[in-house]
């Protein structure tokens, strides 16, 4: 078995489709997995067709035994021809096995390949993927579409055989009857003509599904994820009722699908019956008449009969490559994304190394410098303006953002992140174990995780789960709290150790209590490696050796968090939550509404 055809690639190779003229992409990425199988796809069409070309011979085989044995009482001759056709039944059966074991082989590798596709491409979008693509479009696509396309390669098979066996039908008709031969040649491509127009708004209306499945999906995650929060403002009610509306409307186009669907299906069924009897009628009459033998009329209602599968199977093979067709277009319309300018790996340039000595780490669109070996905090009215600068400083955006002397985005990806981690405030949280969870990629010696377990105070969690570090831990931590889920991908920050670590919001979940006392593990249990954070709490401000205040996204004053309570009238209302804010309403509001004059900037 070769290398492209056993699914042991050694990696995720090009995929045509992907790219080129958008009406294209579908059909050249079925293309594709045809190719990078064809010697499989060759011998699935090779058993098809001999399977198919099988089916036609037993009625012939039968005419003989008649006209030559049955009909003049040669029991010898009629004995023999009995044998053929036990020999041909079995022959043909063997082709039906090989024919089927093959086709799920073609099947499964599809499967792999559009599957091993997916996911690269997921790594390659890397945190651009949540505003590329929603999660419910994706898992729509690795649930459904997969499946859909596996399935529709199962026409290279039985679809080249029909074709064949149509084509000797119509030579073994020729030689019994030319009229009979016109009917069979004229009848199948009738067939074609009248259930085209079906299959084309099939795949209207199939597009129209899908895409509102993709939606209803995506609404469905949202909704599940943020349960607890909707529960807490009282409006759970107001989106069951949305997605209840656009569920309604998926029904009803799905009820528009499966109308296009029901009367394919019928037609698939029912065309190749009155095929039969638009045969058999006139061959009948023509036995009536004495044109005919017993024997030949036997054959013509056998050919006729056997070519039933094959006329079914074009039917069917169109309604499958309809389908496929729009579940393809959805894959390379998922493969076609591109990850932002900063996630593109091997993007030309980005091989240098990374400074090899403590440097700082600088944005020059919002002025932030942070200085090695310091915890530097960064505070703004609007959270996101903040975390676009880890963002920037993390090389998870575009920016011309430096290290020492080397930019970022010209250093090679996988030496920065060995070095720099950005620890974002809803990373996910993988099912398995909570050594496994905070562990990562390495292994942990136990000194090290009970150090990081006490700095992000997570003593409590270990203890409270039955079988402490070895307790289950569901995915994204369903069975914690949002503050335990915040205290553990701290936790699971601090093991990693990074050179610099850079962290969005590490405390915004959990008690002020328990923030005083991270606040102060932080600072030491960091000592000596630069850390950044974003944060408004004046508890973990307090420990920080710098504090940066960015107004409109760039610094507007730096200092410790005393002397910004002492001098930044904005400072001090934005960390005191609004408690004492005073202002005349014309600045941009900050966090609790809190105004933010051009004063504070200057």
């Amino acid at each position: 078995m070769t290398e492209s055809e056993g699914g042991g690639a050694r990696g995720p190779a090009p995929v045509p489709g992907a790219r080129g003229p958008a009406p294209h992409r579908a059909g050249r990425y079925l293309w594709w997995l045809v190719v990078c199988q064809r010697g499989r796809v060759v011998a699935g069409a090779s058993y098809g067709s001999l399977w198919m070309v099988g089916l036609m011979l037993p009625p012939y085989v039968l005419s003989r035994a008649i006209d030559d044995g049955l009909a003049p009482g040669r029991t010898p001759v009629l004995l023999g021809w009995v044998a053929v056709l036990l020999g041909v039944g079995v022959i043909n059966a063997w082709m039906a096995v090989m024919r089927h074991r093959t086709m799920t082989r073609i099947r499964m590798d599809a499967t792999f390949r559009t599957v091993r596709a997916l996911v690269a491409q997921t790594v390659r979008l890397g945190a651009a993927l949540p505003r590329k693509a929603t999660a419910g479009e994706v898992v729509a696509i690795g649930i459904g579409d997969v499946a859909v396309i596996s399935q529709t390669l199962t026409m290279t098979g039985p679809g080249v055989g029909g074709v064949l066996a149509y084509a000797v039908v119509a030579v073994l008709l020729l030689n019994v009857s030319p009229l009979l031969a016109g009917v069979v040649l004229l009848g199948v491509p009738l067939l074609a003509v009248l259930v085209g127009p079906l299959l084309g708004r099939l795949q209207g209306t199939q597009t129209r599904y899908r895409e509102r499945q993709s939606g209803l999906a995506a609404r469905l995650t949202d909704l599940v994820g943020g349960l607890r929060v909707l529960n807490g403002l009282g409006g759970k009610a107001v989106f069951a009722d949305r997605y209840r509306h656009a569920s309604r409307a998926l029904r009803d186009e799905g009820y528009r699908v499966g109308a296009v669907t029901s009367w394919v299906q019928a037609l698939g069924i029912g065309l190749p019956t009155l095929f039969l009897a638009a045969v058999t009628w006139p061959a009948a009459r023509m036995a009536a008449q004495g044109t005919l033998t017993l024997g030949e009329l036997v054959a013509v209602y056998g050919y006729t009969a056997a070519l039933v599968g094959p006329v079914s199977y074009f039917i069917e093979g169109g309604y499958g490559l309809t389908r496929g067709l729009v579940a393809a277009r959805r894959v390379v319309r998922f493969l076609a994304l591109e990850p932002d300018g900063a996630d593109r790996a091997g993007k030309a340039g980005a091989d240098r190394d990374a400074p090899r000595d403590p440097s700082v780490l600088h944005d020059p669109a919002s002025g932030v410098a942070a200085v090695p070996g310091e915890l530097t905090a960064l505070v703004a009215a609007r959270p996101a303006e903040s975390a676009a600068v880890i963002d920037r400083l993390g090389r998870f955006a575009d920016s011309a953002a430096t290290w020492g002397a080397v930019r970022l985005d010209e250093i090679a990806p996988a030496q920065l992140r060995d070095r720099l981690l950005v620890a974002d405030n809803e990373a996910d949280l993988f099912a398995g174990t909570l050594r496994e969870v905070i562990g990562g990629r390495r292994e942990r010696t136990e000194e090290a995780i009970d150090d990081a377990v006490r700095t992000a105070l997570a003593e409590d969690i270990v203890r409270g789960l039955p079988g402490g570090l070895d307790a289950p831990v569901e995915a994204q931590g369903r069975n914690l709290s949002g503050g335990q889920r915040q205290r553990l991908r701290l936790v699971r920050a601090l093991l990693a150790d990074p050179e610099v670590l850079l962290a969005v919001e590490p405390t915004s979940a959990v008690d002020a209590h328990t923030e005083a006392g991270i606040a102060a593990r932080l600072h030491a249990a960091r000592a000596g490696r630069t850390t950044v954070v974003t944060s408004t709490s004046p508890l973990l401000l307090d420990r920080a050796d710098r504090v940066c205040f960015l107004v409109h996204g760039t610094v507007a004053a730096i200092g410790t968090h005393r002397e910004l309570l002492a001098a930044r009238p904005g400072y001090r209302r934005l960390v005191s939550r609004g408690e004492d804010a005073e202002g005349d309403g014309t600045g941009p509001l900050g966090a609790a509404g809190v105004p933010v004059s051009e004063e504070d900037a200057r």
